[in-house]
């Protein structure tokens, strides 16, 4: 319970630097939504005057500020410039989309960089190691978004095996064919983010089980006749997990901004486009909501990769 506390203490803290950070970032902008009605001469001055009233923008920004904290604390984050509509509902209608992406992806990036990176460290020097090297490289120095092009353009618009954007290509009947078309939709995208990932990591958990094979445990483990497939399951394994599970939950911001990168390339209807469509439009609202929200899930998933860790080793504790 008091593990609980004092992450659930930490979330707050954070959540409100990020919030007065994001705050005044976003106030010291160069620009403003309502810059373009102010050069549009069919929106007279006092309609402009009006529109911020309403909003509350006539206000001073402290008291925006703690108007605006105030409102979060009851999951209200505001009305969008642009549409009109309620952040909040804004947010949930596209969130889910996002969490299956980005969520999918860190799984898969787990799995496959723990077999690559044990398999090429116990088998040095071969014909598996040295393509897993390159496979790293090239995944460590490939820029997301160029990948994304050269797949569409390959996969999509010359062989015409995948959807070039969006997420259906028929409507939603519930059907098993309907989440089938979901899931083909999703697939470049999320194999950009795998292939993206999985370079660093690869190379992390090699390095790793290259020194736990050096460790004096694992001689002995060897010298009492224990077969590889033990040492990997019970000396090998519980010694690689901890750092990992540290790292991804520390991978996690850079997972969640790069979907705003291929949810856009991709035209797919989730936060990382919102946001993406929000910036162009200056709608600030919209912004800070996604902002808080995305530190929220991050903070989250930090806390969870914690919590695993404790639960994989009691001794575990943060120093």
């Amino acid at each position: 319970m008091n593990i609980f506390l004092k992450k659930l203490l930490y979330i707050i803290v954070m959540l409100f630097i990020i919030s007065l950070i994001s705050f005044i970032a976003i106030n010291l902008a160069p620009n403003s939504f309502f810059a373009s009605g102010e050069l549009n001469p069919n929106i007279t001055p006092e309609a402009i005057a009006e529109l911020k009233a309403i909003y509350g923008l006539d206000r001073p920004l402290y008291i925006q500020f703690f108007s605006w904290i105030l409102n979060i604390l009851q999951l209200d984050f505001g009305i969008s410039f642009s549409s009109g509509v309620k952040v909040k509902e804004e947010i949930l209608s596209r969130i889910g989309v996002t969490l299956i992406l980005n969520i999918t992806s860190m799984f898969l990036i787990f799995i496959i960089s723990l077999y690559f990176g044990i398999k090429s460290a116990l088998k040095p020097n071969s014909f598996f190691e040295k393509f897993t090297k390159q496979l790293s490289l090239i995944s460590f120095s490939m820029p997301s978004f160029y990948l994304a092009l050269i797949l569409v353009l390959i996969f999509s618009i010359k062989f015409e095996l995948f959807p070039i954007a969006g997420l259906h290509s028929m409507p939603n009947d519930g059907s098993f064919t309907y989440y089938l078309d979901f899931a083909w939709h999703l697939a470049l995208p999320i194999f950009i983010i795998v292939f993206g990932g999985i370079g660093s990591l690869i190379l992390y958990i090699r390095a790793l089980t290259i020194e736990i094979l050096k460790s004096d445990y694992i001689f002995f483990a060897k010298a009492r006749g224990l077969n590889n497939k033990i040492i990997l399951r019970y000396y090998i394994l519980p010694n690689l997990y901890p750092p990992i599970i540290t790292l991804l939950g520390l991978s996690l911001p850079g997972v969640i901004g790069g979907s705003v990168i291929l949810e856009t390339i991709f035209s797919i209807d989730g936060m990382g486009l919102l946001f993406y469509q929000s910036a162009l439009s200056h709608d600030y609202p919209v912004i800070m909501g996604i902002l808080i929200i995305g530190s929220f899930l991050t903070l989250l998933g930090n806390i969870l990769a914690d919590l695993i860790l404790l639960k994989i080793n009691p001794n575990y504790s943060e120093k």
